[in-house]
């Protein structure tokens, strides 16, 4: 069986599991229990770039004391998500205008060589479908965070099925960030049908080995930047 078709079986069996509830128990630390709540909610744009952390008004939200809160946010620091600001303390990272753009520049690149070698591989893109239809059933129901969710996995997928690990390492060293902007972006009043909607002719494009099409419906879709203003993602709130 080639590898692309055991990736997609093992993507597959991973998620119907989930999707029953019957993923593996695991014992996890407070502090990384913690810093997976936070960073949720930073990259969901729940917690928006500039917001300062105040680690007392956590540990009360979260029942916890201050010292995993402390460790958690030393764990975000190294992601890259938390700052210390001059006078201010611990907040959410900024994200300039710069970086927004950059960001969405990078995904482009990543995108595009992962469409061209799903097409040369022939790899099996079936696996992409489910992402799809999450996506279209959030947007019916007007569910924000299923769809932003969902258009996650539908990136992450694409990636891995160009069976490439140093695309999959870089793609991950953005990943964070890629994923707040898209929240960020998808909150600013977007139509979430339109978004659902992009995804699919993408994936008819690779069934149909149709290597231009399909890089260039990527290419305009990872360009959606251009359909906002990145300083209005950038603000940091008062």
């Amino acid at each position: 069986m080639p590898l692309s078709e055991h990736l997609v079986e093992e993507i597959t069996q991973d998620t119907a599991m989930a999707d029953q509830g019957l993923a593996p128990i695991e014992q996890i630390p407070l502090r990384l229990q913690i810093a997976d709540r936070i960073r949720k909610a930073i990259v969901s744009g729940k917690l928006r770039p500039g917001t300062v952390i105040v680690e007392t008004a956590l540990a009360e939200q979260m029942n916890v004391s201050r010292a995993p809160i402390r460790e958690a946010i030393q764990i975000l620091e190294a992601d890259g998500l938390v700052e210390t600001a001059a006078y201010k303390g611990k907040r959410v990272k900024p994200l300039t205008a710069r970086e927004v753009t950059e960001t969405y520049e990078m995904r482009q690149v990543y995108e595009v060589v992962a469409v061209r070698r799903i097409i040369e591989k022939g790899a099996d893109v079936a696996a992409l479908w489910q992402p799809c239809h999450q996506m279209a059933a959030a947007a019916a129901v007007e569910d924000r965070d299923g769809l932003v969710a969902a258009d996650e996995r539908f990136h992450r997928l694409l990636i891995r099925l160009a069976d490439h690990d140093l695309l999959l390492a870089s793609w991950n060293s953005i990943y964070l960030r890629v994923h707040q902007i898209m929240a960020l972006r998808n909150d600013r009043r977007v139509p979430l049908a339109d978004i659902a909607a992009n995804h699919p002719p993408i994936v008819n494009a690779l069934v149909a080995r149709d290597l231009d099409l399909a890089v260039a419906l990527i290419s305009d879709h990872t360009r959606s930047l251009g359909d906002f203003d990145p300083e209005s993602i950038a603000q940091v709130p008062a």
